[in-house]
């Protein structure tokens, strides 16, 4: 590294910090690059005059509450830092963090509303957990300041087509790209040129001025043998993946690496998060959706697909209750043998504003509603206790109900599962002066596929075949007569 580098980089980030009066957000994520540009700007900053460093800097970063908790730990110890170091330095830098609205959160999906685990093909997670999140900041300070530039430790050797994205956003003769998404914000990103060595032998030239070091980010990447996943504000940005930290729920890899090379360097008590990640990634397996997956989609209704007629293919719904109740003990008795051996101390997995909202999404489930209200039940059988339970006045059902209509489906061959939704509706539209819109909703349930799986196949794949077979006749009947228009057209 030639003996000016750090200081090009501080020159042009002191000139684009006075140029104008836009505020500055820093994407952090805790890995090696982000931690390089908030120590480049940081230190920068420190050498300008007290008149000249007023304009605000904003660091962010996103957790999305599943972060591996080593990182999550790393993180919150340096906005800690940044925070407090930043006051007594006299600049203007605030540091956050932005998590996902509780409906949004990964659990909240995965066990509350049923989402299978994320694959290549559905990857729900990261625009809801990581996008939305930092998006949402970015906006805020766009809609208060008119304008913002985000500054990231995004770099052209990362990967071809991040060089290609950085490229074809860069406006010509600027050191600022125009963000992919968000209007009225520019993205600054001060290291693009630089490689991974550069990166490692600048935070090694010295201290953090926030205080401490950049050790236990170097045995962090030592130990999981990982890179990091970037703090991700548009679908531009690389996923996570192979040997990258972050999400310890990720199932769209096959193989968590950086996970695994944590639990072998020493960190054994994240063994039961690398076994809870490795049952949901075994649940997307083909062979094995059946088994863990509803029949019907959370519309009720049973769905084939096709693209000939010898290849039928059953789209599966969420989650089955059994399985998704079965989610939540398993969690739960991580989370105890965690508080227990206090090697993982302070680490959340799930929130109790996570588990009020599953609680809402399993009373109202399309398919299996739970009117025992199994979660406080679940979390007093894995804790012993049980937690500050919210109580509404829309819990009209328990488990006697339940029962009761679970003996009626035994003996008149009629779903319980029916009965609830029905009976749900009229007790929504109790009260109301007009009634008229419960018929259409009686109809929507009556019109789910309710009876035999099987059966309901069998009806949806003849029904594929006959769609088929008609776009096939009309695909040969242009064929075949298809000159006929031309005639026609010329003659007129």
């Amino acid at each position: 590294m030639k003996s000016n580098f750090r200081q090009e980089e501080r020159d042009e980030i002191t000139s684009l910090y006075k140029e104008d009066e836009r505020p500055w957000v820093i994407g952090y994520s805790g890995g090696k690059d982000s931690t390089a540009v908030l120590r480049l700007v940081y230190e920068a900053l420190l050498t300008l005059p007290a008149a000249e460093r007023k304009k605000p800097v904003f660091v962010v970063s996103s957790d999305t509450l599943v972060e591996t908790p080593v990182v999550v730990n790393l993180i919150t110890e340096t906005i800690l830092r940044v925070n407090e170091r930043a006051i007594a330095d006299g600049l203007s830098i605030t540091a956050h963090q932005v998590v996902p609205k509780t409906a949004e959160t990964f659990w909240v999906n995965l066990i509350g509303r049923g989402y299978p685990a994320p694959t290549r093909q559905f990857r729900w997670c990261t625009e809801r957990m990581k996008i939305d999140p930092v998006s949402e900041f970015i906006l805020d300070k766009v809609a208060s300041f008119g304008e913002v530039v985000v500054v990231l430790g995004s770099r052209m050797a990362e990967s071809n087509s991040r060089a290609q994205v950085m490229k074809k956003h860069k406006i010509d003769g600027k050191r600022l790209a125009r963000h992919t998404s968000l209007p009225n914000a520019y993205v600054y990103t001060p290291i693009e040129s630089w490689s991974a060595d550069d990166v490692w032998e600048f935070l090694f030239s010295g201290p953090a001025p926030w205080g401490g070091g950049h050790q236990a980010l170097f045995d962090l990447y030592k130990d999981s043998n990982a890179g990091e996943c970037p703090l991700v504000i548009d679908k531009s940005t690389p996923s996570c993946g192979n040997s990258r930290f972050g999400c310890w729920v990720c199932t769209v890899v096959t193989q968590d690496k950086a996970m695994d090379g944590l639990v072998e360097s020493g960190h054994t008590w994240l063994k039961p998060l690398q076994d809870f990640r490795n049952l949901l990634f075994e649940t997307t397996l083909p062979e094995n959706k059946h088994k863990y997956r509803h029949e019907r989609r959370r519309t009720g209704k049973v769905t084939v697909v096709s693209k000939d007629s010898s290849d039928m293919k059953q789209v599966l719904g969420p989650y089955r209750m059994s399985i998704r109740k079965m989610f939540l003990e398993k969690l739960l008795l991580i989370q105890r043998q965690i508080d227990e051996s206090q090697a993982g101390s302070g680490v959340t997995l799930i929130t109790h504003p996570e588990l009020e909202e599953i609680r809402v999404l399993w009373r109202i489930d399309p398919l299996e509603p739970d009117w025992e209200d199994a979660v406080p039940k679940i979390y007093e059988k894995v804790f012993g206790v049980s937690a500050n339970w919210y109580r509404g006045d829309d819990d009209t059902f328990s488990a006697l109900e339940a029962d009761a209509l679970s003996g009626l489906e035994g003996r008149h061959e009629i779903p319980k599962e029916l009965i609830m939704k029905l009976i749900e509706i009229e007790l929504s539209m109790e009260g109301l002066a007009k009634r008229a819109a419960i018929f259409k909703k009686i109809e929507e349930v009556l019109g789910q596929d309710w009876g035999d799986v099987a059966a309901s196949v069998e009806r949806q794949s003849a029904r594929v075949v006959q769609i088929l077979d008609r776009a096939k006749e009309e695909q040969d009947l242009q064929g075949k007569y298809g000159h006929v228009n031309g005639l026609l057209d010329h003659a007129s």
